[in-house]
C-alpha cells in the first residue's frame, strides 16, 4: 500500500467495494485525505463564523439592534439551500467540478474577512446590517459549495466511507474548536471587537487553505450535461420520487436541533449575563460535541443514515423538553445549564447533519445526484424560512414557546425518518 492508503485506512477503517467508482477507485485514499483536510478546515471556520453563538455576540458587543439576531440563522441556513436549483445548471456544465469548490471556498474567505473589517470599523445599526449582508453573501457561496461538494464526494468516495470521512472531519474540527473556545473564554474578559475581528480573520485563512486542498483533488473529467433541467422539470422529481419527498419532510422535522440553540443563547444572555467570554463557553460546548459525536455518528450513518436521523430527532426533542423543565426550577439562572443543553443539542445536531448528508448522497446516486440534492436542498431552504418565521413569531411570547413548538416538530420527525428506505449497503 502507498503511504496515503496506509494513513487513510488507519483513519477511516477497512475499505469497501469501490467497483462503482470506475477510474476514480485508485484515487480514493489521496482524495479522501484531501477532502478530510478541507472539510476539517471549513468546519473549524464554521464554528467561528457561527450565527448561533459568535455572531450574536458580535452584534451585542457592537451595539447592534437585538432584533437582527433573529435573522442570522434563517439567512445562513436557508440562504445556502434556496439557490441550489438555480446553480444546478452551472454544476452540470462544469467538467472539473473541483474548480467550483475552490471558487466557493475563496468567496467564503473574502466574505468572512469583510465581516471582520466591519466589526472593527462599524457599530450599532450599521454593524448589524453589515453582518446580515455578510451572512447572506456567505450563504450564497455555501450553496455552491454544498451542491458541488455532495456531487464530488459521491463520485470520488464509495458508499460506506462517505459518512466516516464527514464524521472524522467533524470530530477533528471539534477538537480544534475546543481550543478556540477556551482561548475566547480566557481572553474574552474585558475584550471586545478586536478579539472577535481577529477570530473572524483567522477563520478566513482556513477557507483559503481549504481552497488549496480542493484544487489538488484527482477528479476525472465529467462530460458537461447539455440542456440541464430548469426548476420546473427539476421539481417534477418530487412527484416522481416518493423517497425524495419523505426525505425532505423528515429533514424539515429535524429543524429542532438547528433552530433551538439561538433561543438557548438568548435565554442565557438575558438570565445569566456575560460578555464576549460567554461566547467561549458555547464554542467549547459545540467543539466537545463535534469531537465526541462526529466519528461515531459518521460510522452509524454508513450503516443506516435513516436511523441516525430518527435518533437525532428523538434526542433533540428529549433534550429541549428536559431543558424547559429544568428552567422552571432554581436552575434557571445557572449558566452551566444553558451550556450543557447547548452542548447536548450540538451533539444531536452533528448526528442530524451527518445522517442527512449521507442519506441524500447515497439516495441520489449516479447522474441524477446533483439534481436530487439541489431539489431537496432548495425545498428545504424554503421550508426553513417558513418554520424560522413561525418560531420567530412564537418567540415574541417568549423563547420557551418557540422551543416547545420545535420539540413537537422533532417528535414528528422520528416516524418520518423511519419511513425512509435503507439506502446503505452492508459494509460488514
Amino acid at each position: 500500500m502507498t503511504a496515503a492508503q496506509t494513513v487513510y485506512r488507519r483513519l477511516i477503517g477497512a475499505p469497501v467495494d469501490r467497483s462503482d467508482l470506475g477510474a476514480a477507485a485508485d484515487e480514493v485514499a489521496p482524495n479522501g485525505l484531501r477532502l478530510l483536510g478541507a472539510h476539517t478546515l471549513t468546519q473549524v471556520g464554521d464554528r467561528v463564523f457561527d450565527p448561533k453563538t459568535v455572531l450574536p455576540y458580535v452584534l451585542a458587543v457592537g451595539g447592534a439592534p437585538t432584533g437582527l439576531v433573529g435573522l442570522l440563522v434563517p439567512l445562513r441556513e436557508s440562504g445556502s439551500l434556496l439557490p441550489q436549483v438555480a446553480l444546478l445548471g452551472l454544476v452540470q456544465r462544469t467538467r472539473r467540478r473541483r474548480r467550483l469548490l475552490v471558487v466557493a471556498a475563496l468567496a467564503q474567505a473574502l466574505i468572512v474577512l469583510l465581516c471582520a473589517a466591519a466589526v472593527l470599523l462599524l457599530e450599532g445599526l450599521a454593524l448589524g446590517l453589515a453582518v446580515v449582508v455578510c451572512v447572506a453573501g456567505f450563504a450564497l457561496a455555501r450553496a455552491l459549495s454544498s451542491l458541488t461538494n455532495k456531487d464530488v464526494r459521491g463520485r470520488l468516495l464509495p458508499k460506506g466511507e462517505r459518512g466516516r470521512v464527514t464524521g472524522l472531519a467533524t470530530s477533528v474540527s471539534g477538537v480544534v474548536a475546543i481550543g478556540v473556545g477556551l482561548g475566547v473564554r480566557l481572553l474574552g474578559q474585558g475584550s471586545g471587537a478586536s478579539l472577535l475581528a481577529g477570530l473572524l480573520a483567522g477563520a478566513a485563512v482556513l477557507w483559503v487553505l481549504a481552497a488549496g486542498l480542493f484544487a489538488t483533488l484527482a477528479e476525472p473529467a465529467t462530460e458537461p450535461e447539455q440542456g440541464a433541467p430548469g426548476p420546473a422539470s427539476a421539481f417534477a422529481l418530487l412527484r416522481e420520487d416518493r423517497d425524495l419527498r419523505v426525505f425532505v419532510l423528515a429533514r424539515m422535522l429535524l429543524f429542532v436541533s438547528a433552530l433551538s440553540p439561538p433561543f438557548l443563547v438568548a435565554l442565557a444572555t438575558s438570565r445569566t449575563g456575560g460578555g464576549v467570554a460567554g461566547a467561549g463557553s458555547f464554542v467549547v460546548a459545540a467543539g466537545v460535541a463535534a469531537a465526541v459525536g462526529g466519528r461515531a455518528w459518521g460510522s452509524a450513518a454508513d450503516r443506516s443514515s435513516r436511523r441516525v436521523m430518527a435518533w437525532a430527532a428523538g434526542l433533540a426533542t428529549l433534550t429541549v423538553l428536559t431543558f424547559l423543565a429544568a428552567t422552571r426550577t432554581g436552575l434557571g439562572d445557572q449558566e452551566w445549564l444553558y451550556v450543557l443543553a447547548y452542548g447536548v443539542l450540538a451533539v444531536v445536531h452533528t448526528g442530524a447533519r451527518v445522517g442527512r448528508k449521507t442519506y441524500v448522497v447515497d439516495l441520489a446516486g449516479g447522474a441524477g445526484r446533483a439534481e436530487r440534492v439541489a431539489v431537496a436542498n432548495t425545498l428545504t431552504g424554503a421550508l426553513l424560512l417558513g418554520v424560522g418565521g413561525f418560531t420567530a413569531v412564537l418567540a415574541q411570547a417568549g423563547p420557551e414557546v418557540a422551543l416547545l413548538a420545535l420539540a413537537v416538530l422533532g417528535l414528528l420527525g422520528v416516524p418520518a425518518a423511519l419511513r425512509l428506505p435503507e439506502v446503505e449497503r452492508s459494509t460488514s
